[in-house]
């Protein structure tokens, strides 16, 4: 009945961009900030964009990494919109190397050649993982999503690698692993086999 007709799709919201190389690390929590200085440790890391959940943890982070030689800024709702501006500007020039940033400030960041996105805490909702790493990778560059994951956030890795369908690898090699006897208590998430 159709005379050349023309089918447009959009993405679903569960499809990660097959450019980006996606990585858990298993730690505890209270090592999270340990394990970022470690990573971050590797200056092939140009530039880093670090999703937290609250105002005042993004700031004591930045606090921890700039006391430890990381030249990071934090980007939230109380901050003034003059300074997530400038913080924002920092970060497209090079001059900070990571920004913290909370997902409702992060809204609308366009970030050309962002290499690492890291998800310092899980997001409570699957769907703000995809737009989260969604931020690197971007018009045929390759980038890299590495995230954290204690004990208490292996329901939530549960649910994002049901939507995106797909196993995310986890790298077992560094300083700040679980606990054993965490890693008893859960011997498989979502298929995964937990390695001590």
């Amino acid at each position: 009945m159709l005379h050349n007709p023309f089918k447009v799709t959009v993405t679903p919201v569960a499809s990660t961009v097959y450019a980006i190389q996606q990585f858990i690390y298993f730690t505890q929590k209270e090592n999270k900030s340990f394990l970022l200085k470690h990573v971050l440790s590797d200056h092939s890391i140009k530039t880093a964009l670090v999703f937290i959940r609250t105002k005042h943890g993004a700031d004591k982070l930045v606090k921890f990494l700039t006391k430890n030689g990381i030249n990071a800024e934090a980007i939230h709702g109380n901050k003034s919109q003059s300074a997530r501006q400038s913080a924002l500007r920092n970060f497209k020039n090079r001059s900070t190397r990571v920004l913290v940033a909370t997902d409702i400030a992060a809204r609308g960041i366009d970030i050309d050649d962002l290499t690492h996105v890291f998800n310092y805490e899980l997001p409570e909702v699957p769907e703000t993982y995809v737009h989260r790493i969604g931020r690197t990778g971007r018009a045929g560059a390759s980038g890299h999503a590495l995230s954290f994951c204690d004990y208490e956030e292996k329901p939530l890795l549960k649910d994002i690698q049901k939507l995106i369908s797909k196993s995310i690898p986890v790298v077992n090699e560094h300083p700040y692993p679980m606990s054993a006897q965490l890693a008893d208590m859960t011997v498989r998430t979502s298929g995964l086999e937990l390695q001590r």
